[in-house]
């Protein structure tokens, strides 16, 4: 049996999924201050359901990094920066506590210039003053040579241990300075918390499943052990976005192309699905207006939700950003826009009589009949939910993936339907998709699709090795492994085969050894090292991934 967790920002959804079949469903209300006590309540109460107790693995969607990040309540941190030459310093707006050192490597992973341990101490000096724990380190093309990263990391260790230190090159391989600066700085600021939240679910878990693996699910659609996340919280942020689309496409099994609308309490999320399968954001995961070597869907949120507060200011109607509280049809005090499609199309939710009446005071401080209210708040909500996909739709456009189906297919992209998820999307998805004129699909278990996402997507690792046989050197990400190259005649072979090795290795300490016999080579490239006239060496670059997808054996929910 298996469980999957999605803990959104009003609603927390659990799903027990066995056989091919869903067992049972929880839906039940967040609470912000107890997200430990939350997730145990829908933990216990899926437990219930399982008459064997036999549960293979749960898997947890979490705001917890998205929500620090957002809302700007992620710890001070200070970012340390070898950039070398190149760009000038402003070039670099990451971190208001940005310290910029002198040491440089080169592409090779040679050294040009050494770091200066005397203005290292000093700016360590300065940080401790400033009172500040916790310590992001960044160097260009450490991903080739991370020693003057590591002697930085050595030296707060030794003189700081208060401090968390996190170095770019053990959170990402990959180039393209900036973005791993800013994926290691995000890092830095988040760790602690994730680590303490971990600790609190691991416990929590192993005393009610003990034994059981605990997977977080990821940015891009694939899981990870909670023991592995602990270096890299920041692969768990928009996992509640990546939930809707895994569970759109566990539901929705065709071949279509699918703008996915995961209608929540207090936010929307959309995403698209090409012939069935997610759009990646080649670039990386984008956090606060910058982008990173997080691999993310590519996905877009607005605060608009079923929870959404509907009231009267400036003598006009608003449709208000931030959650009050439950509608009114449910028990609260502010009506909201599931109130108005409740009264609109009278689908009974909850208490209708209490969605009228709360409803009908806002429409007479308007001046405003019951219905032409509810009618001018679902066509806000419409409207700004078609604006958000056709903006998305023009970044969308630059992702590789679409180009490909309109070259594969030689027209422009088609739009098939809209998959609803969400408590709130059967009175707000079909009214959209008529508004887009395409079809919508809805499933019984839409309203936990994203808890079903989770159960049922299968673990993910990518590997990246680089090569260099004039340095006789390779390096390997994640984890910033490096070795030497003792083979004299190093071939592309060889390179995939170092790929495949390390894959297999770390795939090992993180549990997945299932997945690791199908992964597959995603990235090829070979350069040759010219010295004079004579070849001097060669460059190889090999990426090898689990890609995301759903564990084996599964095929799908009966509709």
């Amino acid at each position: 049996m298996l469980i999957g967790i999605d803990v959104g920002g009003t609603y927390t959804d659990g799903v027990l999924f066995s056989g091919g079949s869903v067992i049972h469903t929880v839906k039940h209300l967040t609470d912000v201050d107890d997200l430990e006590g939350t997730l145990l309540f829908v933990l216990d109460e899926l437990l219930a359901q399982s008459k064997t107790k036999n549960i293979q693995r749960v898997v947890l969607s979490t705001t917890l990094v998205t929500n620090l990040l957002a809302t700007g309540q992620g710890e001070r941190t200070a970012l340390l920066l070898l950039p070398g030459s190149g760009l000038p310093f402003s070039a670099y707006q990451i971190s208001p506590d940005t310290h910029f050192l002198r040491g440089s490597i080169d592409f090779r992973g040679r050294q040009i210039e050494a770091p200066d341990k005397k203005e290292i101490e000093k700016v360590l000096q300065e940080i401790d003053r400033a009172c500040i724990q916790r310590v992001a380190v960044a160097g260009k093309f450490s991903n080739r040579n991370d020693r003057h990263e590591m002697l930085i990391k050595e030296m707060v260790q030794a003189r700081y241990p208060h401090m968390d230190i996190c170095t770019s090159n053990e959170i990402s391989g990959q180039l393209n300075f900036p973005r791993r600066a800013v994926t290691c700085y995000y890092t830095a600021m988040t760790i602690r918390e994730w680590n303490r939240f971990a600790d609190e679910i691991e416990t929590a878990t192993g005393s009610r499943v003990p034994g059981c693996e605990l997977h977080i699910l990821k940015a891009d659609g694939g899981t990870t052990t909670m023991e592995a996340s602990r270096k890299r919280p920041c692969e768990t942020v928009f996992s509640g976005p990546a939930a809707s689309t895994m569970g759109s496409a566990a539901l929705c099994r065709g071949a279509l192309n699918s703008v996915v609308v995961d209608i929540g309490g207090t936010t929307s999320d959309i995403s698209l699905l090409i012939e069935g399968q997610p759009l990646y954001a080649s670039k990386g995961a984008l956090i606060r207006g910058h982008l990173t070597h997080i691999h993310s869907f590519a996905v877009n949120s607005i605060a608009m939700g079923g929870d959404s507060p509907v009231f009267k200011e400036s003598g006009e109607l608003r449709v208000g950003a931030v959650r009050l509280g439950a509608a009114a049809c449910f028990g609260g005090e502010t009506p909201t826009v599931i109130d108005a499609f409740n009264v609109l199309l009278d689908l009974n939710i909850g208490n209708p009589r209490a969605s009228q009446t709360k409803l009908e005071a806002i429409a007479g401080l308007l001046g405003q009949s019951l219905e032409g209210l509810c009618r001018s708040v679902a066509d806000r909500v419409i409207e700004a939910l078609k604006e958000s996909i056709q903006q998305m739709f023009c970044q969308w456009e630059d992702e590789p993936a679409y180009k490909v189906w309109e070259v594969v297919n030689r027209k422009r992209f088609i739009l098939h339907q809209i998959i609803g998820i969400g408590a709130a999307a059967p009175a707000i998805v079909p009214m959209l998709a008529r508004e887009l004129g395409v079809k919508h699909f809805l499933h019984r278990y839409s309203p936990v699709a994203n808890a079903l996402g989770a159960a049922v997507a299968r673990p993910t690792l990518a590997v990246q090795v680089h090569v260099d046989t004039q340095s006789r050197v390779y390096t390997v990400s994640p984890e910033g492994l490096s070795g030497a190259v003792e083979k004299n005649d190093y071939q592309m072979q060889d390179a995939k085969q170092l790929a495949q090795r390390f894959l297999k290795e770390i795939g090992r300490k993180r549990g997945l050894s299932a997945y690791a016999d199908e992964a597959q080579v995603y990235l090829e490239e070979q350069f040759n090292v010219i010295r004079g006239s004579r070849l001097a060496g060669k460059i190889f670059d090999v990426g090898i991934q689990i890609a995301p997808g759903f564990i084996h054996g599964y095929e799908g929910v009966a509709q």
